[in-house]
């Protein structure tokens, strides 16, 4: 059985993962997109969007590792999209156009049944409404013996490290202050649920931070 894992989940220095007023125009809230703006110049993240160039250094490398080994994806309905409540109808299909870069079963958190959606590249949204542990096992089964990746939002990674299901956390800490947003660590005791540091690489654009639990 692969790993339950959050990687490379961009955060400010002061915590947050995602700053107020997410929108179809702001998917990381207004003035967030310094958050991953570590990840948006690398050739991985070029790539993806159909774009040349891109930095080719340690991020572009910690991004790519960041994607191995990957059978399943779990994610909240932020993370989805900027659509609330339910849903109006069938047009919204996620951020990333006819082809997501996730290219496996992606299991989506919300409270609002809708059908799965087959989109091209072999990624297949699932909208999971009875919680964490049930997109997991549907997650496990779809993954097999490969990892399962939870890509946020914040609310997201949050709840699946307070039941102390992650066995990995990957981490960049871009050098931003937000002082408001979705606060990842809020509440949170991490190393009284088993989490502690293993591993960390500064980079110019971010700093990298590796938890695991015991």
């Amino acid at each position: 059985m692969g790993k339950l894992k959050a990687g490379a989940f961009s955060i400010s220095l002061d915590g947050f993962g995602a700053a107020p007023g997410q929108s179809l125009e702001n998917p990381f809230g207004v003035g967030g997109m310094v958050l991953p703006a570590w990840m948006l110049k690398t050739r991985y993240f070029h790539k993806m969007i159909g774009k040349e160039g891109g930095d080719t250094g340690i991020g572009d490398q910690l991004a790519h590792r960041s994607m191995e080994n990957l059978g399943a994806w779990i994610m909240g309905r932020n993370m989805f999209g900027p659509v609330r409540g339910p849903w109006p109808d069938e047009s919204w299909k996620g951020w990333w156009g006819d082809e997501p870069p996730y290219h496996t079963p992606v299991f989506v958190l919300t409270h609002h049944a809708r059908a799965p959606i087959e989109m091209k590249g072999g990624t297949i949204f699932h909208f999971v409404t009875d919680g964490i542990e049930a997109a997991l096992e549907r997650a496990r089964a779809a993954a097999g013996d490969k990892d399962i990746r939870v890509g946020g939002g914040t609310a997201t990674v949050r709840q699946y490290l307070q039941a102390r299901l992650l066995d990995e956390v990957h981490l960049a800490f871009s050098p931003v202050l937000l002082g408001a947003g979705e606060n990842l660590f809020a509440g949170i005791d991490l190393p009284k649920l088993g989490y502690s540091v293993v591993k960390s690489v500064p980079t110019e654009d971010a700093t990298h931070v590796w938890l695991e639990r015991r």
